[in-house]
């Protein structure tokens, strides 16, 4: 494996600090290997997926009814905005123009930044009815938001997330995450990715929340697909498979045809890691990339 290139010089090639750690404004160079990594994926897409593209927003009750509030507190973004009637925003205003908090005025707009791309499509799908025999395949994306503010390059708080969800039997989720495991390392590879799976644990709150974090470790229920991305460190989960049980089937009454509740599972790829990894692995100049990567991505 080549020697990564340095956080610094990925920061200065790629992109533009905005003032806020963990967001930046993106060159172009790195959009379009944005962009080539989305078309691979969408080649890859499972038959007979339904494609949906969601704001970058979500409802909060129904991310609260999902259980995200409890569970991953410290990582969720509400939307507030100034409501009331215009003198009382204009009064907000002033308060701002003479140097107060403006933002104590503000109010929930009952709206969340979307923590995960595969959340709404799970309220989507129960208003559809009994999940068929053959169950549901979406091919999901958003822009994404988690508060982790950190210089870390391969930790965004505003990122791109695509998802392959499946919802039906037990089986069938069963055998859509472990074949989707093994096509990742095939697809990592053929990128020159070097990467190793692993059990995983999804970043519970609190000391319930590392039961939790156990738990799912114990019985295998995540993995992530590691890869080497910063200069120090270890390797940076850019690929997760979670397998959730029951619990979207329960929560939105997803019921199949033989009147038992709906599992569901998803494949996670975090855009932006990926394309990190990309240009960490094989330089900053898509042009000195390996020939095979270059095809694989359809990069001019």
């Amino acid at each position: 494996m080549r020697t990564l290139t340095k956080d610094r010089a990925l920061v200065e090639k790629l992109f533009h600090p905005m003032g806020v750690d963990g967001v930046y404004a993106r060159s172009q160079q790195y959009e379009d290997v944005v962009q080539a990594l989305q078309a691979l994926i969408s080649r890859r897409r499972p038959a007979g997926a339904e494609v949906l593209r969601f704001p970058p927003v979500m409802s909060g009750r129904q991310l609260e009814k999902q259980g995200y509030l409890n569970s991953f507190p410290q990582l969720l973004g509400c939307v507030c905005c100034l409501h009331g009637s215009d003198a009382e925003i204009g009064a907000a205003v002033e308060e701002a123009n003479r140097g107060a908090d403006w933002t104590l005025q503000t109010s929930s707009a009952d709206l969340v930044l979307s923590p995960a791309a595969c959340y709404p499509v799970y309220p989507l799908a129960a208003e559809r009815g009994t999940v068929p025999e053959n169950g549901l395949l979406f091919d999901v994306a958003a822009d994404c938001f988690r508060h982790e503010p950190s210089r870390d390059i391969d930790r965004f708080q505003s990122f791109r997330m695509r998802e392959f969800v499946c919802i039906g039997s037990p089986a069938k989720v069963a055998t859509f995450r472990d074949e989707w495991m093994v096509s990742a390392v095939s697809l990592a590879a053929d990128l020159g990715l070097p990467q190793e799976m692993d059990r995983a644990s999804d970043p519970f709150f609190g000391r319930v929340g590392q039961l939790m974090a156990a738990n799912q470790v114990e019985q295998a229920l995540k993995f992530e697909l590691l890869i080497p991305v910063r200069s120090e460190g270890g390797p940076t989960a850019c690929m997760s498979f979670n397998y959730h049980r029951d619990h979207f089937g329960k929560t939105w009454t997803l019921v199949q045809e033989d009147g038992e509740t709906a599992h569901s599972g998803c494949v996670a790829f975090g855009i932006d890691r990926l394309a990190v990894a990309l240009f960490a692995n094989h330089g900053t100049d898509t042009g000195d990339w390996p020939e095979s990567v270059r095809a694989l991505l359809r990069l001019n």
